[in-house]
């Protein structure tokens, strides 16, 4: 479980109804099969013991004494078992009959959660049998033992911190206030619900949604386990539709109408951590619920989750095109508002014919659309220098006049080499010196035309670029506002394809195209045969990997030796271990040593959950000590 994952199951057994022994059996084997393949918390369905559809043969002592009989085996079967389970019965206590989830760890019933609201219609008869659970647990003798009978008992796992799980019935989680809305209130990371939903049409989809909903709600894991083939088929149909959520995630579904079980892993770590940020999200003042502590084996958990190598980017199509629209809508809007604030009709766009700059560009064209204006009070200047090749030269050209933009021209290949004389710069000296004269020469020639013209600056610098400080000090780290500036490189690509895919000006969309085929590059260095001899991930290492490690760092406040853990297992196949150890190294390190870059910051709009503005997402002190980061990957690495 280190680094917070603990391995999940919600498991259907096949069962008869009112056949105790047989389906005894069947929960006894699929305890062993789901412990067998590490998972810590294991939830059967609501009252799997019996069956649910018992009907009126719940008021028959024989079923209820022979259900009592082998919930006591079940409990003892789990001795051997290194887990929290769950399972449906139906007991009879002090003279009423509840609907009961048995929490069972160590060979002994932990605690019996009770049924919260009854559902009462349609196809539902519960009242009929069962008693509504009472307003709060208490201790009953139970077995011989003293145990904690009542909704909202919240079990704590020993020796790991943040795993507090509770658990409720099938109807509590479709009723206004769930009962899990206090346990999470108090503390519980993780939510079991013990179900016995049937089938109809359109329910398994909002099923899925409400699980999904009540997670990102609770900001918690849910685990939700429900009947299936074998329930009674009198009048229902259950189709043991299983489901794992997290945080509004679900991470697995089960195949409907197959009993089986289905697994992942819920980062508990992550939960609390976004429950420490979100200052909505309001833990109760006082601890009023009941804690009961349980024994699991702290163990390595091995991932079978999936973590997207490429979080910023959706993978399904559609989605994809979706959001790119919708982001670029928003960074449109954000310029949009900008222009009309400031009174300025114009605006001035350094264009290189790389991605930034064309997104940038493409952005403005799209406000001043909004806006109404020409787009010809655009002006995209280009500004060659010692490292332009002809290939991103020509892009720059045909896009500008494609979109309809003002296209000028103003080499600084003097104006450079004159500024190396009056500073005593070699010419052949190709250090940092060399470079960022160019990016400081440029970004005075754009600031100088704005003012000139009464135009803004639009920066084009991206957010992957602010987080490495991939960014000259005052060159084109500053603009007047930056349309890119919380867009990662990964989506900066996306987007411009998105826009040569949708774009009807067949000139436009080939330029678009061998733009997105330019290998990424600031033409700083002389090229070598014509083409670009800089290439910035051969420098800083490839944007996918560090788009990764900086949503991680920044989303979930991840620790180095965590994101190398998961990053290995996200690019499996694509990149070596010691590839990623090496870059992940070196965005630690750029992303402390460089916040000074991103302090002050131009304006720019948010467009996603990452954001590094010093307004907003990210106040960084720019002299933070990066060891205690560094030293935890060594660590894991050297594991």
């Amino acid at each position: 479980m280190k680094h917070g994952f603990v391995k999940i199951a919600a498991a259907t057994p096949d069962i008869r109804v009112a056949d105790v022994e047989f389906n005894k059996e069947q929960i006894k084997g699929m305890m062993d099969e789901a412990a067998a393949k590490g998972a810590k918390v294991i939830a059967f369905p609501e009252l799997c013991v019996t069956g649910y559809t018992c009907g009126d043969l719940f008021t028959q002592e024989v079923l209820l004494t022979h259900a009592k009989e082998a919930l006591f085996e079940i409990a003892a079967h789990t001795k051997g078992i290194d887990a929290l389970v769950f399972a449906g019965v139906p007991l009879s206590i002090e003279g009423e009959l509840y609907n009961v989830a048995a929490a069972m760890n160590g060979g002994r019933i932990l605690g019996l959660v009770t049924k919260t609201f009854l559902p009462n219609y349609g196809e539902f008869y519960e009242m009929r049998q069962f008693r509504e659970g009472p307003e709060r647990a208490r201790r009953i003798l139970f077995g011989g033992e003293s145990v904690p009978f009542g909704p909202q008992i919240i079990f704590e796992a020993k020796g790991m911190e943040n795993l507090a799980v509770a658990a409720e019935i099938c109807e509590d989680v479709w009723s206004p206030i769930p009962p899990s809305i206090q346990a999470a209130r108090e503390g519980a990371t993780v939510i079991v619900n013990c179900s016995a939903s049937d089938e109809t049409i359109g329910k398994a989809s909002y099923r899925e949604s409400l699980i999904g909903g009540q997670s990102a709600r609770l900001i918690a894991g849910y685990i939700y386990a429900n009947a299936g083939e074998g329930e009674s088929t009198t009048d229902l149909v259950f189709g043991g539709h299983n489901m794992i959520a997290e945080n509004g995630t679900v991470l697995a579904v089960s195949r409907r109408f197959e009993n089986g079980i289905i697994y992942s892993e819920l980062d508990v770590n992550r939960l609390a951590g976004e429950r420490q940020k979100n200052t909505t999200f309001k833990m109760s003042d006082e601890r009023t619920l009941m804690r009961v502590p349980f024994d699991i084996a702290i163990t390595e958990t091995k991932l079978t989750r999936r973590f997207d190598a490429r979080p910023f980017v959706p993978d399904e199509e559609k989605e994809r095109a979706k959001r790119c629209e919708e982001i670029l809508t928003i960074q449109a809007m954000g310029l949009k508002k900008r222009l009309m604030h400031t009174g300025a009709k114009r605006a001035v766009v350094g264009i290189s014919g790389g991605l930034d700059s064309t997104l940038a560009l493409l952005v403005t064209a799209q406000a001043f659309d909004a806006l109404g204006l020409d787009r010809k009070e655009i002006l995209a200047v280009t500004m060659p220098c010692f490292g332009t090749t002809d290939r991103t030269y020509q892009n720059a050209c045909k896009m500008s006049l494609s979109l309809g933009a003002e296209l000028r021209e103003v080499p600084i290949g003097d104006a450079v080499t004159q500024h190396f004389k009056d500073i005593g710069h070699d010419m052949e000296d190709h250090s940092v010196t060399y470079e960022n004269s160019q990016a400081r020469e440029r970004t005075q020639v754009i600031m100088d035309i704005a003012n000139e013209i009464g135009g803004l600056v639009i920066g084009t610098g991206d957010m992957s670029e602010l987080a490495l400080g991939w960014a000259t000090y005052n060159g084109d780290h500053m603009s007047m506002y930056g349309v890119n500036a919380s867009v990662p490189k990964t989506l900066v690509r996306h987007l411009v394809r998105y826009y040569a895919d949708t774009t009807e000006d067949q000139e436009l969309k080939a330029v678009l195209y061998d733009v997105l085929d330019t290998p990424v590059s600031p033409e700083l260095l002389p090229p070598k045969d014509g083409k670009i001899a800089q290439k910035t991930e051969d420098l800083v290492g490839p944007y996918e990997l560090h788009d990764f490690f900086l949503y991680y760092f920044l989303r979930f406040g991840y620790a180095p030796s965590k994101i190398y853990r998961i990053a290995r297992y996200a690019f499996a196949g694509e990149y070596e271990d010691a590839v990623i150890y090496k870059w992940l190294r070196t965005f630690c390190w750029r992303f402390f040593s460089q916040q000074f870059k991103r302090s002050c910051l131009p304006d720019g709009p948010k467009v996603g959950t990452v954001a590094l503005s010093p307004r907003g997402d990210w106040r960084m002190p720019s002299d933070a000590c990066v060891a205690s980061w560094m030293r935890d990957l060594e660590k894991a690495a050297a594991e």
